[in-house]
């Protein structure tokens, strides 16, 4: 028998005791000193010198994952950890871009036409859509999965609300007639959410909406203001006032060295709404500015229309200047030019633990920075639809054709096998040794190992943040009453 190599300890002052979690079992336990000295003699092969309760406390702490047969019966445990995870057919997730464009100007997404990258956006026609939903139908029938989620996402995806009606439509027809539970998620910026499309989209399973609040108005405004320079914070607050009733709201928020300090006063702001207790969940993550980014003038191409007016058009770019091909920003994690929808890529430091603790003590949930993966790349049965019908592993890679894996029809699309077949065998987290964190990370996002260390299959490694979150998790679980 053996200690588990994901086991972590963390000790808890002033007590004597350890709060010990195991991240492949996901056990998480508060024990005297006395335990954690067991479990050190089971791993030096001392166990059949153990008494009647210490061969008890060894069996049920073998029962949590701390205590294991072997090293090698572990490293299958894994293995098999990872093949459920990619093989789940349990539910279908698509997440659809139906446009490349935004109505936004963010301060961290340069919104331009840079000289060979001046075409216009991409944006799902009906057609497309319907391509679409006949691949969507075929892997209902292929899989079938008793859960389906679509997720609109964009650009802004509202943009584009023929689509959006079109799709939501007919999937909720197809999945009843399969017997499958479907929800729908829109990942906004909210300006154009109104209660008519909230209301239109509630028959076919609308069950959340997120939106992004950069900080106090003055923050947000100066982040996330209109392509013509307007602010966007009062209009997004008002928006959610009248459809928080009908739908949860999560917010998500980034932030950089001068924001950071805004957010307090956004949490007060939110907690004195009449729709706070609506609100499902906050989160935060940072923004990685590259050498480039900036507000318009400080690198984006700003257009001077015919009547003297200045608008920036709809093109986004990364800070290299290279097309991100409009995927948005407003979810990006770590890489510089990347996007995502998932939440898994803000990882923890400092500024991030200090930004739950104040988002908890506003009374508001919030992700807790140690269960930050593996993140959707990993699943099999999760696509990312861009708005001409290419398929890719997770929004990261969006408009990237190296990284496309197929096509809704496949006869436009043949030659991406190859691709696929690399992302099926895709596992960064067997370059991270023996961490002990590999089952709740899964090698970090693959995106911003891409963008930072040109190499999308090496790891990303976070282990210093995700420790600091697991020391806030120990403190917690120390407070509660025995």
């Amino acid at each position: 028998m053996r200690a588990s190599r994901f086991t972590v300890s963390v000790p808890l002052p002033d007590t004597g005791e350890h709060f010990l979690f195991n991240s492949l079992t996901d056990a998480q336990i508060v024990v005297s000193d006395d335990v954690v000295q067991l479990i050190g003699r089971v791993d030096r092969d001392e166990a059949a010198h153990l008494d009647p309760a210490a061969r008890e406390a060894v069996s049920e702490l073998t029962a949590l994952g701390f205590i294991v047969d072997s090293r090698d019966a572990e490293d299958r445990a894994l293995e098999t950890f990872f093949t459920d995870l990619r093989d789940d057919a349990s539910h279908l997730r698509v997440t659809l871009l139906t446009t490349l464009q935004c109505n936004f100007a963010c301060d961290y997404c340069i919104q331009g036409d840079h000289e060979a990258h001046a075409t216009p956006a991409a944006r799902m026609s009906l057609e497309q859509a319907a391509q679409v939903g006949d691949w969507m139908e075929q892997r209902l029938d292929a899989l079938g999965p008793p859960r389906f989620t679509l997720t609109f996402f964009g650009g802004e995806p509202l943009l584009n609300l023929p689509v959006v009606y079109a799709l939501a439509e007919r999937m909720w027809d197809a999945c009843r007639s399969r017997g499958v539970a479907m929800n729908i998620s829109i990942i906004t910026n909210g300006l154009l959410l109104t209660e008519a499309v909230v209301d239109r989209l509630l028959p076919y399973g609308l069950t959340g909406v997120k939106i992004t609040l950069d900080g106090d108005r003055a923050t947000h405004d100066r982040l996330r203001p209109l392509r013509g320079g307007q602010g966007t914070f009062d209009r997004i607050l008002a928006n959610m006032r009248v459809v928080a009733p009908k739908v949860r709201l999560s917010i998500g928020g980034n932030f950089d060295v001068e924001s950071a300090a805004s957010y307090p006063e956004l949490l007060a702001l939110l907690r004195n709404e009449p729709f706070a207790d609506r609100i499902a969940k906050i989160a935060f993550k940072p923004i990685i500015r590259g050498p480039n980014t900036g507000r318009a003038g400080a690198g984006t191409v700003v257009r001077s229309t015919a009547d003297g007016g200045r608008v920036i058009p709809l093109m986004a770019v990364d800070s290299r200047q290279v097309a991100l091909g409009g995927t948005c920003m407003t979810a990006a994690g770590s890489g510089a030019g990347s996007g995502t929808p998932c939440d898994t890529c803000g990882l923890a430091d400092e500024r991030m633990s200090w930004l739950r603790a104040e988002t908890r003590a506003s009374g508001f949930a919030t992700l807790d920075g140690l269960h930050m993966g593996p993140c959707e790349l990993h699943r099999r049965h999760s696509y990312t639809v861009g708005p001409e019908g290419s398929l890719y592993p997770c929004p990261g890679f969006t408009g990237e054709p190296g990284q496309r894996i197929g096509h809704v029809v496949p006869a436009l699309d043949p030659a991406h096998h190859a691709v696929r077949d690399r992302f099926e065998a895709h596992a960064p987290w067997r370059a991270c040794g023996d961490c002990a964190l590999v089952p709740v990370c899964g090698g970090g996002c693959s995106v911003a190992a891409h963008n930072e260390q040109g190499d999308l299959n090496a790891p990303s490694c976070h282990r210093p943040g995700m420790l600091v979150a697991l020391g806030e998790i120990a403190s917690a679980a120390a407070s509660v009453p025995a």
